[in-house]
């Protein structure tokens, strides 16, 4: 997978921007060949012409029509004067350093952008409709308020309302990220994009169009990418300044001596090829030591930007828990019934239930051989057969009312005790008494922990977000030592956490769902869990963990801080080398094309410095990870 990863990275870059890299390749054996022969020397034209031209041009465009002074200004009056003084070779190795740079910079850029498009594709384009005693299948876009629409076991939910009748579980995960299906009946809200798991329910629509909840989570979406703001090449943050001295110098040069060729050797030595050099080739490198790790780099700009993180917001589940839900026991409330006996009466009728809970139970404990008979599944309340010659009943309290009212306030009593604890209760009845419960949760991520403690040490603020319960989330919190936890939180209110944020902080997102995507594009740095995540936040972050391993992320921390410094120490090099040439073609002691020598070796030990990250080692056991699942209503 890692070496997947490593090629695809290269590959996609290359299919990207085919004609830059054909323009480079064939621009680099012109001159090459220009210098092996003297008669080809009008070769050197090719590398001007195919990569120089380009720059030129739109450094034209963007001072015309953007009034935009980039560092591309400089290099172009560079390349032309070379050209007008006959020193072609310091044009075309010039042309050939720019475009080798704007390559490697177009390599690290985010082009997935059909995120938008997949989501909206969630939504079924049809639906069962009941007109009068007959069901019809009519299209989504046909569908009037007040219509009751059927939505069967297995299905997407296609729209937003109220159940009049019947009873489900419904996977929510699509908006709140957690793995725990929500039971449902009359009365109760179901939204579009969620899934109806067992029960046959139907909805009066109440929401169409643009107000349904698939149609608003793209909205959010979009309007979080379009409010992130762009990193911006390090070299343009101070083209004017550069642009400025070094036309001062070249002109003040030429007034003092007179001599074209100090004023243009003066633009040669201080285009800055290093400087624009710097970024884009640390920042490929830390992407390779990161695809090796099973991490893949989606937007460059996020590993300069993750090197100023300070915060960090994580999806609980999938992310800092494994997203599985784990019976951890059963409680008695009956004297003679012991824990055993029941978790194997309850865990023999469960082993016929398809419901994850049911999963759940009957995976960890022993059934002791027990048969199951007359086993009924009831949607949106549990489940009941006979076992061992016993009538036994597994659900929740509208159940156990219905088959085990016995003792039954008694075991609601101490089962909420342990839902105040944060965990997951199913209550459990035989013959006609309700006798005791099973305690289940999600689980926390080997790693979770240890990765915290180290992303605290680092000095990050850790806060845990998701759609769990107060009790829930407060539970995990502190079993992770978070400094804040969010809960109850729709996507919408993820959106709103990293926005407000974001005023006052660098923020980087940790998620994997649907629910996630939008919190993932706004934030400075979106990472999403690959491995188990959904498409859509894959393609709405920046980095992807590909194996989910959270033990990483403080590697990725660690990385992207030593990546800003080497660009750092990359650009002060540059401009201590230009500075130096500059004196020196001034005092006539260098002509244009050693200048252009001179950047050219200063370019070469930018890009050492930068492939040094390659074998950067921050990997180490102590190294701990984060998590993901979802933003909120309330906050510690």
């Amino acid at each position: 997978m890692q070496k997947v990863v490593s090629l695809s990275l290269v590959k996609d870059a290359i299919l990207e921007q085919k004609i830059p890299f054909i323009c480079i390749v064939v621009g680099t054996a012109c001159l090459l060949a220009s210098f092996s022969d003297e008669s080809l020397w009008p070769s050197v034209f090719v590398p001007i012409l195919i990569c120089g031209v380009p720059i030129v041009w739109g450094a034209i465009v963007g001072v015309v029509k953007e009034h935009d002074i980039t560092a591309d200004v400089l290099v172009s009056v560079a390349i032309v004067a070379s050209v007008y003084i006959g020193e072609y070779d310091a044009a075309a190795e010039i042309a050939i350093i720019m475009q080798i740079g704007s390559f490697l910079e177009e390599a690290t850029v985010n082009r997935a952008n059909a995120g938008i498009m997949r989501l909206v594709g969630l939504k079924p384009t049809t639906v069962r409709v009941l007109r009068g005693s007959r069901e019809e299948i009519v299209d989504v876009e046909d569908l009037r308020i007040g219509d009751i629409a059927r939505v069967v076991p297995g299905e997407v939910v296609p729209v937003d309302g109220v159940i009049v009748s019947g009873t489900s579980s419904v996977n929510n995960s699509i908006l709140t990220g957690e793995s725990v299906p929500v039971d449902v009946g009359p009365g109760d809200r179901v939204s579009s994009g969620t899934v109806n798991m067992f029960g046959s329910v139907d909805v009066e629509v109440d929401r169409i169009g643009e107000d349904t909840t698939i149609a608003r989570m793209a909205r959010i979406i979009e309007s979080a990418d379009a409010g992130r703001s762009k990193v911006v090449r390090t070299a343009d943050r101070w083209a004017v300044y550069i642009v400025i001295i070094a036309f001062t110098v070249a002109i003040l040069s030429y007034i003092a001596t007179m001599d074209v060729y100090r004023s243009v050797t003066v633009l040669v030595v201080f285009c800055p090829c290093a400087l624009i050099l710097a970024t884009p080739t640390a920042i490929m490198a830390a992407a390779g030591n990161m695809s090796k790790r099973g991490i893949l780099v989606k937007d460059g700009g996020a590993v300069e930007s993750m090197a100023s993180v300070d915060v960090l917001l994580m999806d609980k589940t999938g992310t800092l828990t494994k997203g599985e839900v784990v019976c951890h026991g059963f409680r008695s409330t009956t004297e003679g019934l012991d824990a055993d006996e029941l978790s194997a009466l309850v865990a023999s009728v469960e082993s016929r239930s398809e419901h994850p809970l049911g999963v759940a139970i009957a995976k960890g404990f022993d059934r002791r051989g027990f048969d199951v008979a007359e086993f009924e599944y009831i949607p949106g309340k549990g489940v009941s057969g006979i076992v061992d010659g016993r009538r036994v009943a597994a659900g929740n309290a509208q159940l156990m009312r219905e088959l085990c009212p016995d003792n039954l306030e008694a075991t609601v009593s101490a089962a909420e005790e342990a839902r105040d604890a944060g965990v997951t209760v199913v209550l459990a009845g035989i013959d006609g008494r309700t006798v005791g419960f099973a305690l289940l949760s999600d689980t926390v991520k080997d790693g979770s922990a240890q990765a915290v403690a180290s992303l605290k040490s680092l000095g990050i603020r850790t806060v845990m977000l998701t759609g769990d319960s107060e009790h829930v989330a407060r539970r995990i919190g502190s079993e992770l030592d978070m400094d804040e936890v969010v809960w109850e939180c729709l996507p919408e209110d993820k959106l709103e956490t990293v926005s407000s944020l974001e005023k006052e902080h660098t923020v980087c997102m940790v998620g994997d769902g649907i629910n996630d995507a939008p919190s993932l594009k706004r934030a400075d740095v979106g990472i999403a869990m690959g491995g188990i995540g959904n498409e859509m936040a894959t393609e709405s972050a920046d980095i992807v963990f590909v194996d989910d391993d959270v033990s990483k992320l403080v590697g990725v921390v660690r990385l992207s801080r030593r990546t800003l410094l080497t660009i750092k120490a990359g650009i002060a090099f540059s401009i201590v080398l230009n500075s130096i040439a500059m004196v020196m073609a001034v005092l006539g002691l260098m002509g244009p094309v050693a200048g252009a020598l001179v950047h050219n070796i200063g370019s070469v030990i930018v890009i050492i410095m930068a492939a040094l990250l390659l074998r950067y080692e921050c990997w180490g056991a102590s190294d701990g990870g984060v998590a993901a699942s979802s933003p909120a209503a309330s906050g510690a």
